[in-house]
């Protein structure tokens, strides 16, 4: 499903909480630590946002769902919030948009951070999915990466949401850490199936110069335990035998990095790669939203609002930058995101999109599947194994603006 329909489909709400107890060396996203000060003055931006959202969105012209399915807490760790400023964000959510009974509510949490207080206070707002940022259930991997929390505590906070009624629960994974081995990657694995988690996500580690880890990888230097960092080719062996050992036992793939029982995908996460509407808040949050009217601008589909990626620009007017998605972009959008999806595009639902534009990728696609990157049929393109570990060389086929993939 593609968010450009005749009819309005529900949206999602994402709100970023930036905020962690210590700065991993590997992490590249928009978050620090802070004060309780600090975090009790963002809610309060955060909550004036919520409640200006459908004035603002209206004067951009954006379309807003009267529904919103999925709600998305993520960050840095949002179960650092005291259990009184979550309760403010639920609630002033609930007054300013419609929220569906069944709705999936997810909030990324960190083990060592939910204290029996913040546990009930997620079973109080409806929170009926915990994500856990685990990496790795080998305490050593844990510890040199600045993560502050053991196995114990992990399979400890599991059993606890549980007893809360929380049952949704993903733990994420990482390969590549540094002191990894292909014996302790696979522990790892086998102690997150048998936690019986419904969701595991495994990612790969990324090296770049936007974190602690990635500009000593790239320096070729031991700071933060670096030079024990495996090679491209171990970490890509890892991801493959994670795919083989998880879809094995019933967690299987339904996206390059995620892995779920029947019926346990992530809903919200699929508005993203299905291009359906969302609305996002906090720092470094995006909203895609239906332009109210599209027949004015030739090619417009949407409306992208975005906020910046600095806590303390944060606080600065204007509080979000609005940019037009056009048909190009869209078009591109639809290819890169969709194949990230095991099951695919399917090309004539693309072709009802978005026309006869859609034969320029033709050749590109016609190029990928002869090296073995795309597996084609006559209505559905996707990436095959080895596409999947290409995933961006693939994904830069179909994009003029190669930012866009990363």
């Amino acid at each position: 499903m593609n968010l450009f329909l005749t009819k309005l489909v529900n949206s999602g709400i994402y709100i970023s909480v930036p905020f962690c107890r210590s700065k991993c060396t590997y992490c590249n996203f928009a978050s620090g630590v802070f004060s309780g000060a600090q975090m009790g003055r963002y809610v309060e931006r955060v909550l004036e946002d919520i409640h200006s959202f459908h004035a603002y969105a209206a004067a951009h012209g954006a379309q807003i769902p009267e529904i919103a399915d999925t709600i998305y807490m993520g960050g840095g760790t949002p179960s650092l919030l005291p259990p009184e400023e979550l309760e403010k964000l639920f609630h002033s959510l609930r007054q300013e948009f419609t929220i569906a009974p069944a709705a999936e509510i997810t909030v990324e949490c960190a083990p060592g951070t939910l204290t029996g207080p913040v546990i009930r206070a997620l079973a109080a707002c409806g929170v009926n999915r915990v994500s856990l940022g685990v990496q790795s259930f080998v305490d050593q991997e844990a510890a040199s990466v600045a993560r502050l929390h053991t196995r114990e505590k992990t399979l400890s906070d599991i059993d606890r949401l549980r007893d809360a009624g929380i049952t949704n629960i993903n733990v994420d994974l990482l390969a590549g850490l540094p002191h990894q081995t292909r014996e302790s990657w696979e522990y790892s694995l086998e102690q997150a199936v048998i936690t019986g988690v419904p969701h595991v996500s495994v990612y790969m580690l990324e090296v770049d110069e936007d974190s602690r880890l990635g500009r000593e990888l790239i320096a070729g230097g031991t700071k933060y335990h670096a030079h024990f960092v495996p090679d491209d080719d171990l970490t890509a062996e890892f991801y493959e035998t994670a795919c083989a050992q998880l879809n094995a036992t019933g967690v299987r793939q339904y996206e390059i990095s995620n892995f779920a029982c029947a019926g346990f995908a992530s809903r919200h996460n699929l508005k993203y790669w299905t291009r359906q509407p969302y609305l996002g808040f906090g720092v470094d949050a995006h909203s895609m939203l239906p332009a109210a009217d599209r027949s004015n601008a030739a090619g417009t589909e949407s409306l992208r609002l975005a906020t910046t990626d600095s806590y303390d620009q944060f606080f600065v007017a204007p509080e979000w930058q609005a940019s037009i998605v056009g048909t190009e972009q869209a078009m591109e959008e639809s290819f890169f995101l969709g194949l990230r999806l095991n099951q695919g595009i399917d090309l004539p639902q693309l072709r009802k999109e978005f026309g006869d534009a859609v034969a320029k990728y033709d050749m590109a696609i016609a190029e990928l599947a002869a090296e073995g990157l795309l597996l084609r049929t006559d209505s559905n393109i996707q990436l095959t194994e080895r596409g999947r570990l290409l995933s961006n060389e693939v994904f830069a086929r179909f994009i003029a603006d190669k930012e866009l993939i990363t």
